[in-house]
């Protein structure tokens, strides 16, 4: 199959989360698997300063903002020496700014704009550059119109004959919701603007109209789909995701393992497998106690957090559990990242307080993650909800048990071990089920118990999870399947 994929970030080119690592990756994966492979994504100031060879198509049209008329070019540089086409969408107005999506005041004010004219760019860069399209994979809001275009013939391009939809929900929380009054920015005819396609509460929601025109629906894990379907976590669109029926999958990211494994990690201490993963997180704790100024104390178990201060990612409940306990609690913990103030602000009071127990750095290093990954003991990731998460992933791999809340993708990537004896042969981690204080507190405590007090159970848990397989090659067998659903379906409907 000919895989069109269309994002708003990808690695090495933009990112500001997991929509990156999937969409830089997932190409990659597909391609090495047999498929052709193309990706769009804007031309962004950080795209075109990646150090990758960049070369002009000298394809170039105009696109009619409602009435404002903008120039594009289509520029083109590869990824995996040359197995995967990239195109990026050049127009300095839209796209040359510090930031991706906002500024310090903000999400920008012409968001709905930009995101309009790099949906219409690629819709009609396909067909001048006579890309043979099986598949247009449509990632977020940011390229959900694709799909509408795709489905509804606007522009009454070739490729939309010859092509079925996937779009991928990453986060449903992020909609693409504007007034109704930006829909002439999308040239679709007002008729769409209805409660079944791309109306919402009277606004454009630009997400739930990739949603509604695409051929198959896929998003970040079986669980997260399943959440999504029901009013607690369909963030309002749960309706229009059960109107999907069978045409919705979710499928767990990868990991690229040339880049999460201790065997061959190049920022870590001392590269370890299953074979001597206590000699070599013994180093890599070691190491990592000294960078981070904590005494150097191997038995005492260390906690890592790495992510987003915000509510979603847990803080909520992680920061009283951290005031309540950090004089009485013997572990040690290292946390990278940012966010909100407030959070950052009592992160800030303890490690001054209690520099022998928290060390906090305020930003975001990928040096360091790896470095914590492989250094701590245990990975707390409680978060409020987490379409599938990637931390604990890696945190598996590097036998850093993982400890969270059974949410999303989280269920489905780690097992709890309910008591010291594993039952069930299966456990790699430890998890609460409900989102509350207590819960958070009596899961941190039962796996600290293990660690000090059940070695050998300990040790199962570490080897259990560095054995599992959660690499890319699964996903993208996966994400095949999904596209042969799409193109059955849209045969089907006579569409193909």
């Amino acid at each position: 199959m000919y895989v069109v994929m269309a994002a708003a970030e990808a690695v090495p080119f933009a990112k500001t989360g997991g929509l990156a690592d999937v969409c830089g990756t997932l190409p990659l994966k597909l391609a090495e698997q047999g498929h052709r492979c193309s990706l769009f994504i804007p031309a962004y100031r950080q795209a075109l300063q990646c150090g990758l060879p960049i070369v002009d198509t000298h394809v170039s049209f105009v696109v009619d903002l409602a009435g404002k008329q903008m120039a594009a070019r289509i520029l083109k540089t590869t990824l995996g020496d040359g197995a995967v086409d990239v195109y990026l969408v050049d127009q300095p107005l839209y796209f040359n700014r510090d930031q991706l999506y906002g500024d310090q005041h903000g999400d920008y004010r012409d968001n709905c704009e930009r995101f309009c004219f790099f949906a219409r760019c690629v819709a009609q860069a396909i067909e001048r550059l006579k890309l043979p399209v099986d598949i247009i994979h449509c990632h977020d809001w940011q390229a959900g119109l694709l799909s509408a275009y795709h489905k509804t013939n606007f522009g009454n391009f070739n490729w939309y004959r010859q092509a079925a939809s996937v779009m991928t929900i990453h986060n449903l929380a992020y909609q693409g919701r504007y007034w109704q009054h930006d829909l002439p920015l999308t040239g679709l005819d007002w008729q769409y603007f209805n409660w079944q396609q791309m109306e919402f509460y009277g606004d454009l929601n630009l997400l739930k109209t990739g949603i509604a025109f695409a051929d198959y629906v896929t998003t970040v894990s079986p669980s997260y789909a399943k959440e999504i379907q029901t009013p607690a976590h369909g963030c309002g669109l749960d309706g229009a995701l059960r109107a999907k029926g069978n045409r919705i999958a979710g499928i767990v990211n990868g990991v690229d393992y040339q880049v999460w494994d201790p065997r061959n990690d190049r920022h870590i201490a001392r590269n370890f497998g299953i074979d001597d993963w206590r000699v070599g997180k013994g180093e890599c704790k070691r190491s990592l106690q000294q960078s981070m100024r904590l005494p150097e104390r191997p038995d005492v178990p260390l906690i890592g957090l790495i992510g987003r201060l915000a509510e979603q990612k847990g803080w909520d409940l992680v920061k009283p559990f951290l005031e309540q306990s950090i004089d009485s609690l013997d572990v040690q913990w290292v946390i990278l990242g940012n966010g909100e103030a407030r959070f950052a602000h009592s992160l800030s009071e303890l490690a001054h307080r209690r520099p022998d127990r928290i060390a906090v750095r305020l930003e975001f290093s990928d040096v360091l993650a790896h470095q914590i990954e492989a250094g701590s003991d245990m990975f707390l990731m409680p978060s409020r909800y987490e379409p599938c998460g990637l931390n604990q992933l890696y945190s598996l791999r590097y036998g850093t048990v993982p400890i969270v809340h059974a949410t999303g993708g989280l269920i489905d990537t780690v097992q709890n071990l309910a008591d010291a004896y594993d039952s069930n042969g299966n456990a790699n981690g430890f998890s609460f089920p409900n989102y509350d204080f207590d819960s958070l507190k009596q899961c941190v405590h039962r796996a600290i118990d293990t660690y000090s007090r059940e070695p050998n159970v300990w040790d199962t848990l570490v080897r259990r999870g560095m054995s599992q397989d959660w690499s890319w090659t699964n996903s993208a067998t996966a994400y095949e399947s999904a596209y042969r659903r799409a193109r059955e379906l849209a045969a089907i409907e006579g569409r193909l």
